[in-house]
């Protein structure tokens, strides 16, 4: 599910921030495992036993960020 952006970014996001995006993720466990391949990939995995995703470098890794932001603030939201 794409999420369109309220302000498009003005550049691509680099591997440090996605790295940073990536350890937020895990460490407030919204992730189970993030981690970078030697090709600029990320792999990402949901719980210990999901199939691992790819994903194509750090952009995919902020859109999944952001994906993730969104599905917990509508969650939010819906339960008030």
């Amino acid at each position: 599910m794409a999420i369109p952006a309220r302000n498009p970014r003005t550049r691509t996001p680099s591997t440090a921030e996605a790295g940073a995006w990536a350890e937020v993720l895990v460490r407030h466990q919204l992730l189970h495992a993030a981690v970078l391949a030697p090709n600029g990939q990320w792999l990402t995995q949901d719980h210990p036993e999901s199939p691992v995703r790819v994903l194509d470098g750090p952009a995919a890794m902020v859109e999944l960020a952001a994906e993730i932001q969104h599905r917990i603030r509508t969650t939010r939201n819906r339960t008030r």
